[in-house]
């Protein structure tokens, strides 16, 4: 195991939580916070449905299972976490939300402690402004499952020391996770700025009605043997999110193509987020590309 023995996790939302249960299945104590006490007790409900899969699927014991749980920490109180050695910050995808709270915790951790961003494509450079120490700051960017995907994208910032960055790479092996390298600030990183162009050109392509919805995720699971596509993905993302972080973009470019386009701006002002509210391009919990015969027509 890395220097790193605690964990806190800021924000306690779908990532977050998964954050912070991987560094629990593997020996870390884990505080996850957040303001609102409603999204710790769902938090708290994801990861018992989680450890119960694990156990179901015999990746696990029942013991082992009690003990991941035992080692995490639900707190509303962010006095509470102030022993933490790393910070995963995972709140909203808004710059100026991130930047209030990284001021924030830099009242609260000592100036060894290490603080991330998990952001999915704000560069930490752009956050760390105005901090006393932005030599502890960098970007650890994971993805959904990361106990499944196994990578994390990390990247400096502009004063991030390079200690900083070997801790945080020790400390992503110590997950079983496998850090890879930005080696310059890039908005959306590695795979990020590839799967944008990605998204941005499905989006268009109905948008445009050239194709519906379905029939892009058709081709393109049934070319790469996923279980979702793009849309698919995007639901699971939470189309709100998918639209701030087009935003960022946005508002680096002011190039007006790059705004988001106009079919998920309709989702969202309906309410249709995807699978946190039951319905996004496709209808929650059981989507219509999860029978495996919709594939066909």
């Amino acid at each position: 195991m890395s220097d790193i023995k605690k964990v806190c996790v800021i924000g306690a939302g779908y990532l977050g939580t998964q954050i912070g249960l991987t560094c629990a299945r593997n020996g870390y104590d884990v505080h996850l916070y957040d303001i609102s006490r409603e999204a710790l007790d769902i938090s708290e409900g994801k990861i018992g449905e989680y450890l119960e899969e694990w156990v179901k699927a015999d990746d696990i014991t029942t013991e082992s299972s009690q003990r991941i749980r035992d080692r995490i920490y639900f707190a509303d109180n962010l006095e509470e976490t102030a022993k933490a050695n790393i910070v995963i910050e995972a709140v909203v995808e808004d710059l100026e939300v991130k930047r209030s709270v990284f001021k924030e915790l830099e009242t609260i951790f000592s100036p060894e402690t290490i603080i991330a961003t998990n952001s999915s494509s704000i560069r930490v450079s752009k956050i760390e402004k105005g901090m006393d120490h932005p030599e502890r700051v960098l970007n650890m960017h994971f993805y959904s499952y990361p106990w499944r995907t196994r990578i994390v994208e990390i990247m400096k910032g502009k004063h991030t020391a390079d200690g900083v960055v070997k801790k945080a790479v020790e400390f992503s092996r110590s997950i079983n996770v496998t850090p890879l390298m930005v080696q310059k600030e890039s908005t959306g990183f590695i795979f990020n700025r590839i799967w944008r162009a990605i998204k941005k050109e499905t989006l268009t392509v109905v948008d445009d009605k050239i194709a519906s919805h379905e029939d892009v995720d058709r081709a393109w699971m049934s070319l790469y043997g996923t279980t979702a596509g793009p849309f698919g993905m995007m639901d699971r993302v939470g189309l709100d999110v998918v639209r701030d972080i087009e935003l960022v973009y946005y508002n680096e470019s002011g190039d007006p193509k790059d705004l988001p386009p106009k079919i998920l701006l309709e989702k969202i002002n309906k309410g249709e987020l995807g699978v946190k509210t039951g319905k996004g391009f496709y209808d929650y919990p059981d989507p219509s590309y999860s029978d495996p015969d919709w594939l066909h027509g």
